[in-house]
């Protein structure tokens, strides 16, 4: 089965940024894994053209009731009707994410992630440092590619101590 790549960011972004979600989508894509995003505007759009240019499966994550909320280049919309709850069953569905930008939905998304032992890697996103100097295991990267193919390591990493660990 292929790895599952989470890109999460702002709604409303740079131009900047929209190109750099869009190389990070076209890397996953080349990758052969699938990309999940929001499913709506900003950097999930931006992040699902770079990979649906790519070949790749875009999935999109929708907070809505419509498929139609969908951006153009999401190939399976899922539909959960949760509003912003939705981040869980975003984070839960990916083995590895890269979050470019972003605000305070993306915020959440990332605390989720760390929180539920899902990899982490940043793009010009949030520096966080949690009380008393305990680490954060968010991985900062450069450049877009280098987001994809950390988050990519990370990803199947995860997913084969997930196996050990199943079988």
């Amino acid at each position: 089965m292929a790895l599952h790549i989470g890109v999460i960011g702002e709604g409303t972004c740079s131009r900047r940024l929209a190109r750099d979600a869009e190389r990070v989508g076209a890397a996953i894509a080349g990758a052969g894994a699938v990309l999940l995003c929001g499913g709506l505007r900003g950097v999930m759009e931006a992040a699902a053209r770079g990979a649906a240019r790519a070949g790749g499966l875009v999935v999109g994550v929708l907070p809505g009731f419509s498929r139609s909320d969908a951006n153009r280049w999401v190939t399976v919309p899922i539909i959960t009707g949760m509003a912003q709850a939705r981040n869980v069953v975003l984070v839960r569905s990916c083995d590895a994410i890269v979050a470019v930008g972003g605000r305070y939905g993306t915020l959440s998304e990332i605390a989720l992630a760390l929180k539920l032992g899902v990899p982490v890697v940043g793009l010009r996103s949030w520096r966080l440092r949690q009380p008393e100097g305990r680490r954060v295991p968010l991985v900062r990267a450069a450049t877009p590619e280098t987001a994809a193919r950390t988050a990519l390591r990370a990803g199947a990493r995860g997913r084969a101590r997930t196996r050990t660990w199943l079988a």
